[in-house]
């Protein structure tokens, strides 16, 4: 009996981990853009996708349609790993290389952008679904021409900016950063590679270091970022699936199916997309699979408790009724 009872309290005591384990499970979600200084897509969104005010983010529009700035917040690679100089082509660095983003590439001096100067400065990254990771911040060379398409080469090899798990203030990760010295117009490259998934987000942000108001008529507008209440209204527009990270065209891949073949990877299939959890674009990698996976253990895990306990307490009374 002492031989019963000890392997029913190794069993009882080995559910524990597992129902905690089961608890936590959920899905990895990450979706967002930098607000400050403002990104390209951030700043078309907040323009308005229907009738967006400037020439650059109407020819956002006209190269790819309203969908991309509905989905603002999801420039992404679902499969990044830290591998983004090699995965992501010359000349499609804002687009991190997807054929739905290719009209945040167009190379034009006249992209809405921030005011900025060097120094310390405090950065924003507006995260829809935020999560654990590292962000960096690259700055374009001296020489920067902003109406040629963005090259590697065209930005410093490391970051004047790197942070690990920022602060989550009011929706965003606040931190802070010292810009290098610059002037005129620049752009600022931001890279949120995700510490429990190889997902990875990407942002291109415009900036003006000349320390002049911009003139009534200037060539490129400044930018502002979304509001709260715009985001909201507009979130019923977005194909994002914070849950399952979706809403991507599923031979997209979540990186640009384009890019994906040329590194001498095989494009996704619908099917493909639809039956593997790690597949990119049509369900981006999750860390607990989703919520049904999560409330599916909870109700296994609580079923093969209260057996095991009821079975514990059986054999308790059999014990007790022999030795009486």
């Amino acid at each position: 009996m002492r031989t019963r009872h000890t392997a029913l309290r190794i069993s009882l005591l080995g559910l524990a981990p597992l129902t905690l384990t089961a608890l936590t499970t959920g899905p990895a979600e990450a979706h967002g853009s930098m607000t400050d200084p403002v990104s390209r897509v951030s700043a078309c969104f907040a323009e308005g996708p229907e009738h967006p005010r400037s020439a650059a983010c109407k020819a956002m529009v006209a190269a790819g349609g309203t969908q991309p700035l509905y989905d603002w917040n999801e420039v992404n690679i679902g499969d990044a790993a830290g591998r983004h100089r090699r995965i992501i082509p010359d000349g499609k660095l804002c687009s991190a290389g997807r054929d739905k983003y290719k009209g945040l590439d167009a190379p034009r001096a006249d992209w809405p952008g921030s005011k900025l100067a060097p120094g310390r400065h405090t950065f924003r990254y507006r995260a829809t679904a935020p999560h654990r990771g590292t962000f960096e911040l690259y700055i374009t060379k001296d020489g920067y021409d902003p109406k040629k398409p963005l090259k590697w080469s065209d930005l410093e090899a490391k970051p004047f900016a790197k942070v690990t798990n920022p602060t989550l203030n009011a929706g965003s990760y606040v931190f802070e950063g010292t810009v290098p010295k610059r002037s005129g117009r620049h752009l600022i490259y931001s890279i949120w590679q995700r510490s429990d998934s190889p997902e990875a987000f990407y942002t291109c942000s415009d900036v003006d270091f000349s320390g002049k108001a911009p003139a009534a008529k200037a060539l490129a507008p400044v930018a502002s970022a979304p509001s709260d209440a715009q985001i909201a209204e507009d979130a019923a527009k977005s194909t994002v699936d914070h849950n399952g990270h979706g809403g991507d065209d599923p031979g997209e891949a979540g990186h640009g199916e384009s890019v994906h073949v040329k590194n001498g990877h095989e494009p996704h299939s619908a099917a493909k997309a639809a039956n593997a959890p790690a597949a990119q674009g049509g369900r981006l990698a999750e860390t607990g699979g989703d919520s049904r996976t999560a409330a599916l253990a909870v109700g296994g895990v609580a079923v093969l408790s209260a057996g095991c306990a009821t079975l514990f307490l059986a054999l308790r009374r059999r014990a007790a009724r022999r030795g009486a």
